[in-house]
């Protein structure tokens, strides 16, 4: 017992590290995206490329995650994430090309993708009788790191002499995350010894839940990146400095922390989502009106009621878990959710700078951002009634 209880503390620490660690390769770019673009000579659709990357790779990477997991073990799998993440993020700060910048993201990202789809696996593996506590806990490691690379990235960029050396930071912090995976090698979870994956993807497509979830996954994340990719520069043009836009940006990513600690417990006591659900989706709402008729009046009281709206990240995360009987099929419908779902995301930062682009004011894109919460909620809501993956396959 007492080895075990060691082997759960160790997994615990791990996947603190990991978690703190899976946004600031995607979110560091946003507070110094001007910089970056200027230096790249980078369009507002190119970098709007850029922004999108991070959902595109979490679709098309995640999708492989179960599969690699089951070929070289789990904890192998999550340590080949990291050391991944690590390399691209320092190879990456130190490029000159635009197209160079964009084609480096992408294995920083499939790292990402990977540990993202493998998270909730592992919590319902090592900690199957308190999946709301581990939820919460990687998700508020998940919120910390997001708020840090929101506001540290501007004062790195300073304090270095430059943006590359502000995101080059992001690829130390990773390469000391992977530490503590070097001492859960020798417990890898080996195919042989674990209750495989056998869930295919086809198989998953056939549950009328699987696809709500992923509709609902897909929908809060076109809202979440497009606000992590494009909520600087949105306050920048209104006038106001990289550095406070950069701190705004830390405040609607700082609410998440609270939240990412207190919602899965919540979830896991309701027999029914829904009520969180519409809250949040209401946050967003009033959120983004406020940003578009007075975005630096009310700044500070639209980046907190937008940042209370991507809850709903945690929130799912949880329902992943709490709508499976087992890990294999945890794993399943998460790799599923995050694919499709990621999908569906992508259409957000790229629809951002392409209606910019467009049209030549904010306005337009926080506004159709405002129109597209109505799905967002009715999926939710479906996603969030009570029953089991395994009950419809069968």
């Amino acid at each position: 017992m007492p080895s075990h209880r060691r082997k759960q503390l160790f997994v615990a620490v791990g996947l603190v590290a990991l978690a703190a660690n899976l946004r600031p390769a995607a979110v560091s770019v946003a507070p110094v995206l001007a910089d970056i673009r200027a230096s790249l000579a980078m369009s507002a659709t190119t970098a709007g490329v850029l922004t999108t990357l991070p959902v595109l790779c979490f679709a098309a990477f995640g999708l492989s995650a179960p599969w690699v997991a089951r070929s070289i073990g789990l904890h192998k799998t999550l340590l080949a994430s990291l050391l991944v993440t690590a390399v691209g993020l320092l190879g990456r700060s130190t490029l000159d090309s635009a197209v160079l910048f964009i084609a480096s993201t992408v294995p920083v990202l499939a790292g990402m993708a990977t540990a993202n789809v493998l998270l909730p696996s592992l919590v319902k593996l090592h900690f199957p009788d308190r999946i709301g506590l581990m939820t919460a806990t990687y998700t508020t490691a998940l919120a910390i790191g997001l708020t840090a690379a929101s506001v540290l990235t501007v004062p790195l960029s300073n304090a270095t002499g430059s943006w590359r050396g502000g995101l080059a930071c992001w690829g130390v912090l990773a390469l000391v995350a992977a530490l503590p995976w070097l001492g859960l090698l020798r417990h890898d979870i080996r195919p042989r010894d674990s209750d495989a994956d056998r869930i295919a993807f086809r198989t998953v497509s056939r549950s009328g839940l699987a696809w709500w979830m992923a509709f609902f996954f897909g929908l809060q994340s076109l809202h979440a990146y497009a606000i992590f990719g494009w909520l600087p520069e949105i306050f920048r043009a209104a006038g106001m400095s990289p550095a406070t836009a950069g701190v705004l940006l830390g405040a609607t990513t700082a609410i998440g922390i609270p939240i990412s600690f207190i919602l899965p417990g919540l979830a896991v006591r309701l027999r029914s989502q829904t009520p969180v659900v519409l809250a949040l989706c209401a946050c967003y709402v009033v959120g983004y009106l406020g940003l578009a008729i007075r975005p630096v009046a009310g700044a500070w009281l639209w980046a907190i009621l937008i940042g209370t709206g991507t809850g709903l990240f945690p929130l799912i995360l949880t329902l992943i878990g709490l709508r499976c009987r087992t890990s294999e099929g945890t794993a399943a419908l998460s790799g599923f959710v995050q694919s499709v779902g990621y999908l569906i995301g992508a259409v957000g930062p790229f629809m951002m700078g392409a209606v910019y682009d467009a049209s030549g004011s904010w306005r337009e894109p926080i506004l159709v951002l405002a129109v597209l919460v109505v799905p967002l909620a009715v999926t939710g809501v479906r996603a969030s009634t009570p029953r089991y993956l395994e009950d419809e396959l069968r």
